[in-house]
């Protein structure tokens, strides 16, 4: 596990027993590049991922997916395959955000997973799916770290649950996408108050956060 997972208040009998990265191998999950991946915050209106020293780290969300949504199974499908790259997408970004920098810290570090909120795009009032096309996207994130209804999940059980997490599944919206999640992981203060001394709270990072980061790589 990582560093600052190890040393976690997590109870013994709560632990993870698996490497997160062989997970995200086996799921085909992209993991990008530093050259690629981590980018500047120069000109942007919203940050990708909030650290807080507290531990907690804010991912904003990403809206992806055939538009709206009606309750037709087929449709359903199409959402949540969509919330499936939503989850690959975020994971690559919360990788980057963890460990562009020297503190040591990856997604092995991740403690657990706290909250997500599920929008869902339909104009149909009638419309009763919209935690069942979330559920593509909270699957395929227990699959990484953790959880019942994960990939690694066998009669509803997984070594580990720190995947799972409090959700809202709301529908209701307009827009070109068929859903737009955001969630809410913990890693250790010590890893996030690591983070912010050295490179500050926000990522993408500030144009001189950047340059630093790049020039002790």
């Amino acid at each position: 596990m990582g560093k600052f997972y190890d040393e976690s208040i997590i109870p013994q009998e709560m632990r993870r027993d698996f490497d997160v990265y062989d997970r995200i191998e086996k799921l085909g999950i992209p993991m990008g590049s530093f050259d690629e991946d981590v980018n500047s915050l120069a000109g942007a209106g919203i940050a990708g991922a909030v650290f807080h020293e507290s531990g907690l780290v804010y991912l904003s969300g990403l809206g992806l997916g055939p538009g709206n949504m009606y309750d037709d199974p087929e449709r359903i499908k199409e959402g949540q395959k969509a919330g499936r790259e939503i989850t690959d997408s975020m994971i690559r970004r919360l990788h980057w955000a963890l460990t562009c920098g020297s503190e040591g810290g990856d997604l092995n570090d991740v403690l657990y997973t706290v909250k997500a909120l599920g929008m869902v795009v339909s104009t149909d009032v009638h419309f009763n799916g919209a935690p069942a096309v979330v559920n593509g996207f909270s699957s395929r994130w227990q699959s990484v770290f953790g959880g019942g209804t994960g990939e690694f999940a066998q009669n509803g059980e997984d070594q580990n649950y720190g995947g799972v997490h409090a959700r809202s599944a709301i529908g209701g919206f307009t827009g070109r996408f068929a859903l737009e999640p955001e969630i809410i992981v913990a890693v250790s203060p010590e890893l996030a108050k690591a983070i912010i001394q050295n490179r500050g709270w926000v990522y993408p990072l500030p144009p001189a956060q950047l340059a630093k980061v790049k020039a002790a790589r």
